[in-house]
């Protein structure tokens, strides 16, 4: 990897096959990929704010699902099912959904392969268990920190492959060539230097893989590590569309050890409280549900139903588990805190016992097969799931001293960058977004499909550019790039001012609570305008900032990010509404009624631009693609294998516009 200078530029310029930018699941395994494919290891480079920032190592629930095509001898299955299952969850792409499906078992078993400890029965059976929205018991899990062991698995297989790792550096900007993506130019600390304020580096390349996860900062409430900030803005900015920004997802989750509390922590039947500025205490479910039974009934399916759903609500005519969400949000906004305490039951049990007649048949005969009938929720949790109780131990926190404080918290998001069946952006080609910040989802998705989609993305990617194996551009071939670098290094100068870090990041933290107020799982279409209109401005002052060192102007320019990726997101929430859209996902539409079916087969796709230091933000609804009809004829798909006719197979349909604001 060879260094060089440029005018303009205080930075060194390096070149490189493919540049890698995260270093969680999907970016490890996107690494792995190449070099299994025959890419030397001198030919790529992982790029990373920090080894040990992201969602992939950081985030898990009571035992982290992983979903793939369904192994367990009970069950029975096939890809087309699976595809078939995703493209029911509305608004998601159908060759997406086969992809997602085709390549699920290969992902599953490459992370068995490399000790990631997914369980199996003494015949070798690995069998799973029903998740959300999952007709077929496709999910596996093994335990808590499912991602973590997976990343780490992932991270010692490339270190294996000697694969080279830059940390400490964050990208951006990406340059483009020719309406190619060509390289990234980066930030970084151990970079900085009288005459290089900012740290900046350059490396040019033939292809970009973005791994940098969902858009964390963009949320008030939210069970991404606080570590994680995301980064849709750069490669938006770049020219990449996306595609479903209004398809976030969302749950109860605790809050001082960021953590989703779904499956057993629901199932366990802890006692929801809240506490107001002087402790004293009050049980609101019952009051919130209408009766103690219908508190009860409803936490319980909580379990399985852990993301809000409007079609569990009263209002959808459907499980009443979402109202639990509902009753958190508005004990929280009349200033209440929010506890789960695991040390006493919900008073409803405590005054008549644990029964069938009491909490319903199918809690208790789910309690009842777990061996999980004990006297209290702490005890019933360690039953149940000893991993899932020693998570909170291992973080100071012991379930049966203290209560956990919770609130309703974005967990993922659905949509993301716009990509083709092999993961590369369509409007920015050699970019490839995979993992989390690939638009792959819609309206629903399965739980621990996100995991799946880590390996799936990454390993298709990979395999693409492998394949094609372009050369980076040269310098001295494309002045355009010298010009991007250039600009690039007038960063500088925003630096010799006043503003810290905190300052900065203390205005990040009060952006996020407004986002929450209006564009969370509770939305209304002319708040959302009038934050629009607050970010933008926000956004186009970012040039006047001074900042008082290299700490304060990565605040910056992380914050710079999150405002160009809330700017694309509340213009997706307003052009959706404005087009009659009602509650559904993972959200309430204000002033709506009912549940939305009518955009089920449409994507909402989002471009934005920057003219003369202005956001311009356009919206459009496209028909999905459906799921593709394949050839399966074996010595055709041995021929176009063998061949790599496979690359240049059909990606993606006409994008017609239909209608947005």
């Amino acid at each position: 990897m060879k260094e060089t200078s440029i005018k303009g530029f205080p930075g060194t310029v390096r070149r490189t096959g493919t540049v890698i930018v995260g270093s969680g699941a999907a970016a490890f395994n996107a690494a792995l990929t190449l070099a299994r494919c025959g890419i030397p290891p001198e030919d790529i480079l992982i790029l990373t704010e920090g080894v040990n920032m992201g969602a992939s190592r950081n985030t898990g629930s009571d035992k982290q699902t992983y979903y793939k095509l369904s192994t367990g001898t009970n069950v029975s299955d096939s890809v087309m099912d699976m595809a078939r299952d995703y493209f029911a969850c509305g608004s998601m792409h159908g060759d997406l959904a086969l992809t997602e499906a085709a390549g699920s078992l290969r992902g599953f078993f490459r992370l068995v392969s490399l000790g990631v400890p997914f369980p199996a029965d003494r015949y070798g059976e690995y069998t799973g268990y029903k998740t959300d929205h999952d007709p077929r018991m496709r999910a596996s899990s093994c335990g808590p920190l499912t991602s973590k062991h997976m990343t780490e698995a992932l991270e010692a297989a490339c270190q294996r492959e000697n694969i080279p790792l830059s940390d400490g550096r964050r990208v951006i900007r990406i340059l483009t060539d020719g309406g190619r993506a060509a390289g990234v130019v980066a930030m970084g600390e151990a970079d900085v230097t009288p005459e290089n304020p900012a740290g900046l580096s350059a490396v040019l390349c033939g292809a970009v893989i973005w791994a940098t996860g969902g858009p964390s900062a963009v949320y008030g409430a939210s069970v991404y590590p606080a570590s994680q900030t995301g980064s849709l803005g750069v490669p938006l900015l770049a020219g990449a569309g996306a595609s479903n920004l209004t398809e976030s997802q969302y749950g109860i989750a605790s809050v001082d050890f960021r953590w989703n509390l779904s499956g057993s922590y629901q199932q366990v039947l802890p006692r929801y409280i809240s506490m107001d500025g002087n402790g004293v205490e009050r049980e609101f479910l019952p009051h919130a549900l209408g009766s103690p039974e219908a508190a009860v009934r409803a936490q319980f399916l909580k379990g399985y139903q852990w993301p809000f759903s409007p079609e569990n609500t009263d209002a959808g005519n459907g499980s009443r588990s979402s109202e639990v969400d509902i009753a958190v949000y508005r004990e929280r906004a009349a200033g209440r805190e929010v506890y789960l305490d695991f040390r006493r039951n919900p008073s409803l049990i405590g005054e008549r016992g644990l029964s069938p007649a009491v909490i319903g048949e199918e809690a208790y005969r789910y309690l009842e097969a777990s061996g999980a009938l004990g006297d209290t929720p702490v005890w019933r949790l360690r039953q149940m799931n000893e991993k899932a109780y020693r998570l909170y131990l291992d973080h100071g926190i012991d379930l049966e001293k203290v209560p956990l404080r919770a609130a309703v918290c974005a967990q993922h998001l659905n949509g993301g960058l716009s990509c083709t069946a092999w993961y590369e952006s369509p409007d920015l080609p050699g970019l490839y977004p995979v993992g989390e910040c690939a638009g792959v989802f819609g309206v629903r998705r399965p739980g621990g499909s996100a995991l799946n989609s880590t390996q799936v993305s990454s390993s298709r990617a990979a395999e693409k550019i492998a394949f094609e194996n372009r050369e980076p551009p040269s310098l001295t071939d494309n002045p355009g790039l010298a010009d991007q670098l250039a600009e690039a290094g007038e960063l500088g100068s925003l630096t010799g001012g006043e503003t810290g870090a905190e300052e900065i990041l203390s205005l990040m933290r009060q952006e996020g609570l407004c986002h929450d107020r209006c564009a969370a799982f509770l939305r209304d279409r002319d708040a959302c305008a009038g934050l629009l209109a607050d970010t933008e401005r926000a956004l186009s002052g970012i040039p006047s900032f001074r900042v008082r060192d290299y700490r304060a102007l990565l605040a910056l320019m992380i914050r710079a990010d999150t405002l160009v990726t809330r700017c694309a997101m509340l213009s997706a929430v307003i052009a959706y509404a404005d087009d009659g859209g009602l509650s559904r996902g993972s959200y309430l539409m204000a002033g709506t009624e009912g549940i939305d079916t009518a955009h089920a087969d449409r994507v909402l796709e989002t471009s934005l631009r920057m003219e003369d230091g202005t956001i311009r933000t356009e919206n459009r609804f496209v028909p999905v693609r459906p799921i593709p009809e394949t050839d399966n004829w074996f010595e055709n798909v041995y021929n176009a294998y063998d061949s790599g006719a496979r690359f240049a197979s059909p990606q993606t349909a006409e994008r017609k516009e239909d209608t947005a604001g």
